[in-house]
Order: structure tokens, then C-alpha cells, then sequence
């Protein structure tokens, strides 16, 4: 008997093996000729299989008829044929064995369809509903898909720290840890002893690891970071956690057409690796969520992406007509509605912006030729705007000197980062890829919450 997955025996290949299922109770319904038939699901696929259990079975009465949904089970049986519609198998149980009950009073997966709101409440259960059991497999395959590219492109995975004392982005917006005991923290001259916390120093979780990144993209050349990373910020919209997981890639002697041509490649290997792997799930989220996740994915695999100077994208969009909620200005960051134009209006493609305005972003992009702007990219696709940002890094000792000093920032904070710059500096580059962003595009889901299987939102931390 070969103990297999419930996707493994919904294939037609199957037909005839003995084998054991495991997995938990969706639904049961009696027959009047004496016997059941369960449907079982182990989060293996999205469909679930179909369980013939025979009234002679010894617990047929006493367990069998009094199955519900959550209750979970390991059947032994016969893969055979099926001769309902819809399903190419089913299985002749010879034994179930019920492990756990699940009360029809109190169990809150029932029947009934229920609101993301409301399974958000219940975190620990959610997963056991189609939708999060196949935004699971998606986030996985994903993942999976991530680290595959990357390994196949010749760079090695480096685990940089989640306690930091430096920011990245310089927004100041990071949680702090520390040992202090904060009814009653040390002080010297009237303010917090820092020098008495656990780490001698004002400590906290990590915002990127790109810096840490670039440490290593400097010796070993390519590189990639892939992990959580933390934000500070209080916003409760459908597009922030406040963590999160970001896979951020490094590399030395490239230049800002190589980072543009890398992520190009990364985006349609995720999107093409989705398609292959999880049709069964991409098809619930093209029928159920957002019937244009399909079409959306392969018109972006299938495209090439139009590069275009940030300078060029505020003409396009100031001679548009179109009426704008932000006006479009030199000099101001693009709003979604401007990226969303541009990729869905205008190109009708994804779109790569590049050399912003160095006043807009931050003092590690490298300064271009005219003064005015860095070499930053913006990765822009249908419906989001914006799913990848990066830059070539700035590889000049004086330049990135005084970059620090317009931002407000402490060089001696920074001194190992200016070491590279001193010791055999290289032009290099790298951008950042939020995993939730990319799944909640992937899926079409609304809420940036949903797919992540714990959020962590202001007044949220409980599961």
C-alpha cells in the first residue's frame, strides 16, 4: 500500500493502486444503499478526492456517518475510476480511521461562504479554505522559483542580519530592539544610556538587506539576500504589513541596463514558473478573484518591457489629458495612478523608469552624468504600478560622501560602507522585490494581507 497525496491520486495514473490518504473531512453525504461518500483534501491540491466508504466497514456507524467538515482522517483503499463528472478518481475505502472531530456547532468552517475580513480573525484556520490553500501553493512555487532563478544565474544566497544598527532607506521608520528595561531605562546626561543595551548601541529589525548585500557582492559578485525585512510605518491599508519578505539581489560590475535586463528575466521566469506549476490554482483566482490574472501574466511573459527616462514618462503623462488625483511635476515621485497609466493606458506593457531625480531618492544611487538625476529603475506592471525598485549603486568615495551630508546622514555610521568605496570599489547594482507584492499581483487577492499566512499590522501580532 503506498501512502500518496491527494493530488497525486486524483491522477487517472493512479487507477488501481492500493494506497493510503491522509488529509481532513470537506464535506460527507449518506446514500440510501447503505453507504457514504466523504470528499477529503490535504492541501496537496486545489480539488479534493472522493471517498467511497462501504456501510461494511467496522466504524461505519459509530464514525464514519458522523463525519464533518474539519474532521480528519487516513483512509486505506482502491484508486478505481469514477464514474461521477468532474472528477477523473475516486477511492473505495477499505479503512478509515478518524483521528480528530471537529463540532459542527463550533467549527467556523462551514458551508457558508466567509469574508477575508472575517478569516483573517481566524488566521490559524484560514488555510483549510480554497483561497489560502492556494495562495499557500503560490507564495510557495514562488519562492521556490526565486531562489531557482537566482541559483541557475550563478549567484549564492547570503543571510544578512534582521538586527541592525544602520537604516537603509533612511526614513527612520524601524521598530527598535532592546534589553532595556523601559519603565526604567538608564540614563547618562539626561537622556537613554545606549551604551548599557545589549548591543553598546541603539538597535533595530532590519528595514533591507541591501547594504549587507552589497558587502558581499563586493567580493563574491553576485549575490542574493531572501528574507524578512521590517517597517515601523502605522498604516492599516490593503498595502502594508509591517513585515514583510524581500528578496534583494546584488551585483558587482553591473550597470543599470544589466539590472534592468536581470529583473526583466527574474519577473517572466516567476510569472512563467506560476503558470506551469499551479494551473489548477491560477485558474480558481482567474474564475473567483480577478478574472484577468491569467491574461495579465502571459501577455507579461510574452512582452518586451519598455524602458523609459523618468523625464520622458512626465511629458507622456503631462500631455495626456487625462485627469490626475496627483499632479505630475519634474522633480515629484510618480503615484500609482501615473504608473498605472503608463503600463495600462499608454504602453499597454510593463515599463521600466529610470534616472530620477536624485532629491527624491536615496543618498546609495549612483549620480548621473547630468547632476540632476541617479541611476534609479522603477519595474512598473499592470494594475500595481510598481513591483520592483533598485539602482546602480553609487561607487564614488566623494560622491557618495556627499550624498550623506545632503541627507542628513552621519558618515562615521556608515564607515565599513565607505570601505568598499576605499578598497577596490567596482560600479555595481541590485533592486528589491517585495514577495508579498508579487503574490497579491500573481493572485489578483485586494488585500496584502491575505497573502502572507500571518500578518503583522498595527494592533495585530496575535498568531
Amino acid at each position: 500500500m503506498d501512502r500518496i497525496t491527494v493530488a497525486e491520486a486524483r491522477k487517472p495514473e493512479s487507477i488501481g493502486r492500493e494506497v493510503l490518504l491522509q488529509g481532513w473531512v470537506r464535506t460527507r453525504r449518506d446514500s440510501k444503499a447503505g453507504f457514504s461518500f466523504l470528499e477529503i483534501n490535504d492541501g496537496s491540491s486545489m480539488g479534493n478526492i472522493q471517498i467511497v466508504a462501504p456501510g461494511e466497514l467496522e466504524n461505519y456507524e459509530s464514525e464514519v456517518k458522523k463525519l464533518s467538515p474539519g474532521c480528519s482522517v487516513s483512509v486505506a483503499g482502491v484508486v478505481r475510476e469514477s464514474p461521477g463528472k468532474g472528477q477523473a478518481t475516486e477511492v473505495q475505502a477499505t479503512r478509515v480511521t478518524v483521528h480528530g472531530t471537529a463540532d459542527v456547532e463550533t467549527y467556523a468552517l462551514q458551508k457558508k461562504r466567509h469574508s477575508f475580513e472575517f478569516l483573517r480573525t481566524i488566521a490559524h484556520l484560514r488555510p483549510r479554505t480554497n483561497t489560502f490553500g492556494a495562495v499557500a501553493r503560490v507564495r510557495n512555487c514562488v519562492s521556490n522559483s526565486i531562489h531557482q532563478f537566482f541559483q541557475d544565474e550563478g549567484f549564492l544566497y547570503v543571510h544578512t542580519p534582521i538586527i541592525t544598527a544602520s537604516d537603509c532607506e533612511g526614513a527612520g521608520e524601524m521598530f527598535q530592539v532592546t534589553t532595556l528595561n523601559l519603565a526604567d531605562p538608564p540614563k547618562h546626561a539626561g537622556r537613554v544610556d545606549f551604551a548599557q543595551d545589549f548591543f553598546d548601541r541603539p538597535s533595530y529589525l532590519t528595514v533591507s538587506g541591501q547594504l549587507e548585500a552589497e558587502i558581499f557582492a563586493c567580493a563574491l559578485s553576485k549575490v542574493y539576500t531572501f528574507g524578512p525585512t521590517f517597517r515601523a510605518e502605522n498604516s492599516n491599508t490593503s498595502r502594508h504589513l509591517a513585515e514583510f519578505w524581500m528578496v534583494e539581489p546584488e551585483m558587482a560590475f553591473f550597470e543599470l541596463a544589466d539590472n534592468m535586463d536581470l529583473a526583466e528575466r527574474f519577473l517572466k521566469r516567476i510569472f512563467q514558473d506560476v503558470l506551469d506549476r499551479c494551473p489548477e490554482d491560477m485558474e480558481f483566482f482567474n474564475l473567483r478573484i480577478d478574472k484577468t490574472v491569467l491574461e495579465t501574466l502571459r501577455a507579461i511573459v510574452g512582452s518586451e518591457f519598455v524602458r523609459l527616462p523618468y523625464t520622458e514618462a512626465v511629458e507622456i503623462l503631462g500631455k495626456s489629458g487625462e485627469t490626475f488625483e496627483f499632479p505630475v511635476d519634474w522633480g515629484k515621485d510618480l503615484q500609482a495612478e501615473h504608473e498605472r497609466f503608463l503600463t495600462e493606458k499608454h504602453f499597454q506593457c510593463p515599463v521600466i523608469l529610470f534616472d530620477y531625480p536624485r532629491e527624491i531618492k536615496p543618498f546609495y544611487m549612483r549620480v548621473g552624468d547630468d547632476g540632476r538625476t541617479v541611476r534609479a529603475m522603477d519595474v512598473l506592471v499592470p494594475k500595481v504600478g510598481e513591483i520592483i525598485g533598485g539602482s546602480q549603486r553609487e561607487e564614488r568615495l566623494d560622491v557618495l560622501q556627499q550624498r550623506m551630508a545632503e541627507q542628513g546622514l552621519h558618515a562615521d555610521d556608515y564607515w565599513w560602507y565607505l570601505d568598499l568605496r576605499r578598497y577596490g570599489t567596482v560600479p555595481h547594482a541590485g533592486f528589491g522585490l517585495g514577495l508579498e507584492r508579487c503574490v497579491q499581483f500573481i493572485t489578483g487577492m485586494a488585500n496584502i494581507r491575505d497573502v502572507i499566512p500571518f500578518p503583522r499590522t498595527p494592533g495585530s501580532a496575535e498568531f
